[in-house]
């Protein structure tokens, strides 16, 4: 295979670039099929650039693990005022077309869930887009340890749901779409208060 001249890119695209040929060839085989050789030959780079950018192949799975699991800020600040609901909606699309784009890599990912470094980013992404979903619904990221939990569980849900869209075929993408939207909606708006005031009612009967 004849990789042609060679493009002068900067450092960060560069990165870009093999992270991108990463994602593709752990997609398209597993962690242990695939070679730095592999990733090199499909970034068009030298092997030896995968050392220096990411330090070895572990490095570089484990950051295609994040790249692919933590929702990155600029989705929620790019979102535009308006109500929640416009908010939550704009990012679930976002979302959406994200692992439309990278369906094989998400699989594999997701799919690698008992790899403890890959358990430890997840519950890392967890957080994270607890986070954001708290800004996207324009509600305060302290103060919820109860919505922050239901939203972690969502986030285990939101996984689950993919697999029945891109594996199973049981939801066409306008299905997930609802689904997901929905559901969130559903918990912040009406699920959330429910357990809200079960709390207070417990309280109250405690007394």
């Amino acid at each position: 295979m004849s990789s042609g001249p060679r493009r002068r890119l900067d450092p960060a695209q560069r990165r870009a670039e093999i992270l991108a040929a990463a994602r593709r060839c752990f997609g398209a085989g597993s962690y242990s099929s695939v070679s730095t050789s592999d990733i090199a030959a499909a970034a068009g780079v030298a092997r030896p650039l995968i050392n220096h950018y990411f330090g070895g192949k572990r490095e570089l799975y484990l950051e295609v693990v994040r790249q692919m699991t933590i929702v990155p800020a600029p989705v929620v600040d790019a979102l535009p005022e308006g109500p929640p609901r416009l908010r939550l909606e704009i990012g679930i699309d976002r979302w959406i077309d994200v692992v439309e784009r990278n369906r094989d890599a998400w699989l594999t990912v997701i799919d690698a869930a008992h790899d403890p470094e890959v358990e430890r980013i997840m519950r890392e992404a967890d957080e994270i887009a607890a986070d954001r979903v708290l800004a996207a619904a324009q509600l305060p990221a302290n103060g919820h340890p109860q919505l922050r939990a239901m939203i972690r569980a969502y986030g285990g849900m939101l996984r689950a749901a993919s697999r029945e869209w891109l594996v199973r075929g049981t939801l066409e993408r306008a299905e997930l779409r609802a689904f997901l939207v929905e559901s969130l909606v559903q918990l912040l708006e009406t699920t959330y208060p429910a357990v809200l005031a079960q709390q207070t009612s417990g309280a109250g009967s405690a007394g």
